[in-house]
């Protein structure tokens, strides 16, 4: 046997797996081949998106599946020992373990982290490390206890369908494990909406519960939505152990509880339901959505946490909140573990986004009122100039509610009328006039389903109970939502694929988590990305530093009441806008079991009455109402999501440019590996995983290229030539008439094919299965027939090859 010949895979069952097992690792428990930790990025341009390729880790031990200790890279004996090194601690960095091993089969290069004196050290075969040795030097590294093995080695939930945590999810869980078995008692886990924040609090229960460290646990809620969800999903396996506090009665005899605020408390002794219990009966709460509900240290809700103060604290949150009268991270301490939407959407378990900036000309130029002008209501309208961040909060225009519901409606009938799209407006009324337009400029497809536009928002029963069906991808209706607050957060949209930005933003906290509505994959149903339709200039909001990192604390201890001249805060406060007194963060609840219904009944997002009061109380808050005015789209500029997690503007053919040139530094690099290349399809495949889309590049440039040709000339700027060209090209120069009268008829064949489909025809293993070749035998025959044998048939093929690319390789 000759090793050098041998393919990585062989080393590895051969070589290495024996090695390892003879060490003593159980191949049931505790070795897995070709980890797969990253789901590969999603990369978008026009309207398609493909997935990078994406490496697996060859191996990975454990101590127990819920804790890795070492990766293994192996690489084929013709490679140096350590080649696999640097690519196996990339996969050790992202899982955190100290032990990293490169094989070629010979042996092994040891990458020990815990040796301080010797990174790397050679090792043979033989002298592999046992699971007793690499786990006492694991437990050495972590610093841990005696006291604290018993946790730290307790098993996750497996429900036996093969699902497993993640590698961030599995870090979040065992950080979160590790933390309690110090004694640590508040937590802040700070993860990007669609990576599973509920999964992993599940599986931290799970650990306590059944590790008897915690015995009785409280999930915390402010919205319905968001306790239905966790108990009939994530939080099923708990069973009878398992109830949803409601009637305002805690029941002892359970051991997992799921609340809502409301059920728990209210402004009346008689409705603090939490008091029911001693102070010490939960000794774990989770706190869902922490940056909102009791965030605030005022809050009417904070008085639960402390209450149970003696509890283990959790707060779960993708945004945390840093106000000057808000902070998570003074309540929680800073995050124990972070994983970002940058990170989400790099390692593909995230959708990347595009986004197309939409431009009105009385947005960016403002609009005034004729002297002494009424509005459709008879009121005098302020001698004054509106702007953006005025119209559908202090003035609505017709026309441009028209124009926004315009652009909605023809963006889904170019790209796909049945894509879920919410619409996102400064309050119910706008929602209310958003949805009557956008059902107006949509005949057709109401007269199929009358629900496929749908106003859903707190105060409409009917539009609620569609809730389900729109995030429900087996239900094709609503198609179109539009709403104002209700739907910013922990709604678990997978398929939404058009998030519409008609509302001012401010908030950073509600940026992030509408944005987060879109960011869900979910492959079955063909949702890879999402587009931003944005009329408001939100998506600036983008270029913050703060909006992929943990926003700095500014939290004023002894707060002063600030109050801004042009009175803009008092006024989005009074219209729902404002993030202090939004849907999402009202505290005077008075129906336990309902979403945001504020306690004296008013309804602060609907912008219905002209009664809102202004400066003072003397002084009544309109909203003037105007029709007849000019409103024109000025502008729209496309942006993509790029490799640094900003907005770039650029055409595919762009990306495509600055993909291909950091691997080849000018055209003569590219046609010689190109020539080189033994199958071209290889370097057309491996141009595809570094996200160069063909078929968009066919779509923007011709369908009658090559992609040789393609590269040449979008990246190189070089004169194109059609597969067609270039195949005749071929047959004038009468190069293969040294070959026999059949193999000459093959090769013209074959060319033929080229023509038509390109270098598969000539180079896929079905090539002489083709329609044009069938007539001249079956492939082996051909091959020896024609050519004198496989070996031969494919000199002639790489021949045919050259002779294709052969003006470009001068």
């Amino acid at each position: 046997m000759d090793k050098k010949k041998l393919s990585e895979t062989d080393i590895i069952s051969k070589f290495i797996m024996p090695a390892i097992q003879k060490a003593g690792w159980d191949l049931m428990t505790q070795i897995r081949q070709e980890v797969k930790l990253r789901d590969g990025k999603v990369i978008v341009r026009g309207q398609l998106g493909i997935r990078k390729t994406v490496k697996s880790a060859d191996i990975v031990l454990y101590h127990k599946p819920n804790l890795p200790l070492a990766v293994i890279e192996a690489k084929a004996n013709k490679h140096e020992i350590g080649k696999g090194m640097q690519q196996g601690m990339d996969y050790a960095r992202l899982l955190e373990v100290p032990f990293i091993f490169a094989s070629n089969g010979d042996g092994f290069i040891f990458h020990d982290k815990t040796n301080t004196t010797q990174l790397e050290t050679e090792i043979q075969l033989a002298d592999f490390p046992t699971p007793e040795q690499l786990w006492l030097k694991y437990c050495a590294y972590r610093g841990y206890t005696a006291a604290q093995l018993p946790l730290i080695t307790q098993s996750y939930h497996d429900d036996g369908s093969g699902k497993t945590p993640r590698y961030y999810q599995l870090k979040a869980i065992n950080k979160t494990i590790e933390a309690v078995s110090e004694g640590k008692n508040r937590m802040l886990l700070v993860m990007a909406t669609g990576t599973g924040k509920t999964y992993t609090a599940f599986q931290i229960i799970w650990r306590l519960w059944k590790a008897h460290q915690k015995k009785r646990i409280l999930f915390l809620a402010d919205r319905n939505i968001l306790v239905d969800q966790t108990r009939i999903n994530d939080f099923e396996p708990f069973g009878t152990a398992m109830t949803k506090v409601t009637g305002r009665t805690v029941d002892p005899a359970f051991e997992i509880h799921l609340a809502l605020y409301q059920a728990l408390t209210g402004p009346e002794e008689n409705q603090k339901a939490y008091k029911q219990v001693d102070k010490n009966f939960f000794d774990l709460i989770i706190i869902d959505e922490c940056h909102r509900g009791s965030a605030a240290e005022d809050s009417a809700w904070r008085e639960i946490l402390e209450y149970f103060s003696a509890a283990t604290q959790i707060g779960l949150t993708a945004t945390p909140k840093e106000t000057k009268d808000i902070s998570n991270t003074d309540y929680f301490g800073d995050p124990i573990y972070t994983y970002s939407l940058k990170e989400g959407i790099e390692d593909g378990f995230l959708a990347p986004y595009k986004v197309i900036r939409v431009d009105i000309d009385i947005d960016l130029q403002g609009w005034r009122p004729t002297k002494g002008q009424r509005d459709k209501n008879g009121e005098l309208i302020n001698d004054r100039i509106f702007n953006q961040k005025d119209f559908d909060r202090n003035l609505v225009i017709d026309e441009r509610t028209q124009l926004v519901a315009q652009t909605i409606t023809s963006y889904l009938k170019r790209t796909d009328p049945m894509a879920k799209t919410i619409v996102f407006c400064n309050d119910i009324n706008h929602a209310d006039r958003m949805r009557r337009a956008l059902i107006n400029l949509n005949p057709e497809q109401v007269a199929k389903n009358d629900k496929y536009v749908m106003k859903i928002t707190g105060d409409d029963e009917i539009g609620k109970a569609q809730l389900d069906n729109f995030i429900n991808p087996k239900k094709a209706y609503p198609v179109i939502v539009t709403t104002s607050e209700l739907m910013s957060t922990g709604v678990d949209a997978k398929t939404c694929k058009l998030v519409v930005l008609d509302q001012n933003i401010q908030s950073m906290t509600k940026f992030k988590q509408i944005i987060g509505r879109g960011t869900r994959i979910d492959d079955r149903y063909n949702k890879l990305w999402f587009t931003i339709l944005d009329f408001k200039k939100a998506t600036e909001l983008f270029a913050d530093k703060n909006f992929d990192g943990i926003p700095e604390k500014i939290l004023v201890t002894k707060p002063e009441v600030i109050i801004d001249e042009d009175n803009s805060d008092f006024i989005d406060e009074l219209n729902g806008t404002n993030e202090k007194s939004s849907e999402e963060d009202q505290p005077k609840i008075n129906d336990p079991e309902s979403d945001y219904k504020p306690a004296d009944g008013t309804d602060f997002g609907s912008g219905e009455s002209a009664e809102k009061w202004g400066e003072d109380e003397s002084t009544p808050y309109i909203k003037f109402h105007v029709a007849g005015v000019t409103v024109k789209k000025i502008a729209e500029r496309v942006q993509y999501y790029d490799t640094d997690g900003k907005l770039v503007t650029e055409s595919f053919k762009d990306y495509t440019r600055n993909t291909i040139k950091k691997q080849f530094a000018s055209l003569d690099d590219f046609t010689r590996k190109w020539q080189e290349a033994d199958r071209k399809q290889v370097i057309i495949d491996e141009l595809a995983a570094e996200g160069v889309i063909w078929e968009a590049l066919e779509q923007d440039v011709s369908k009658d290229l090559d992609p040789f040709d393609l590269i040449c000339h979008i990246v190189f700027d070089q004169p194109p030539l059609t597969r067609q060209e270039r195949a005749n090209n071929v047959k004038k120069r009468h190069y293969f008439s040294h070959y026999s009268e059949i193999a000459q008829k093959v090769l013209n064949a074959l060319l033929d094919g080229y023509a038509d489909e390109g270098v598969k025809a000539i180079e896929g293993k079905d090539a002489l299965k083709a329609n044009i070749i069938i007539p001249f035998g079956r492939p082996l025959e051909i091959a020896k027939k024609a050519f004198g044998g496989a070996q031969k048939y494919n000199a002639a093929i790489s021949e045919l090859e050259t002779e294709l690319y052969s003006d470009k390789a001068s």
